[in-house]
């Protein structure tokens, strides 16, 4: 709105309004001397715990390790290594097993890897686990973890590509 000496309303300075004080507020409170050596403590744990967790912790002491995966850098020359399980039908037929067709994720399976090796007969249990999931599909004979190694040079593909069979468990044979 225009007033009619030319003055607009909103050109009017704004003058805030100061807070009230409470009268029962005393002003800032002190922490007593046994509650700062307290907080200074716990304080010092922590960031031990931080610095001893990223000079000599992993994955597995997380957050107090560094999560290597993102405080790392892979070298640009080494191979990348991709895990997969696969299972073999009577005709030679590779059926895929990881990555949710059996109710486990990748990040899930290749944590077990090491107990895999360890255990193969495990891998029957994929095998099962498969054949609940899909009743008319033709049964596994063999289930196998294999690994794809892709080389790189400088962080490129050389296009040479090498399949292994980490652990494999004949279902035929099994009990």
């Amino acid at each position: 709105m225009t007033h009619l000496d030319g003055r607009r309303s909103y050109d009017a300075p704004v003058v805030p309004v100061p807070p009230a004080r409470d009268p029962g507020e005393t002003g800032v409170l002190a922490l007593p001397r046994t509650g700062r050596r307290v907080r200074l403590a716990a304080s010092a744990v922590v960031l031990a715990l931080l610095l001893g967790g990223t000079l000599w912790g992993n994955d597995s002491e997380f957050p107090f390790g560094p999560f290597r995966m993102y405080s790392t850098r892979a070298d640009p020359d080494r191979p990348v290594v991709s895990t997969r399980v696969v299972g073999l039908t009577a005709a030679g037929e590779e059926v895929r097993l990881s990555g949710g067709e059996v109710g486990l994720r990748r990040a899930e399976f290749e944590g077990q890897l090491p107990r895999l090796v360890d255990q193969p007969e495990l891998l029957g249990l994929l095998a099962d686990s498969y054949a609940g999931q899909h009743p008319d599909a033709d049964p596994l004979v063999e289930v196998r973890v294999v690994q794809r190694r892709y080389e790189l040079e400088d962080g490129r593909r050389t296009g040479e590509v090498t399949d292994s069979v980490l652990v494999g468990v004949d279902l035929e044979d099994a009990p």
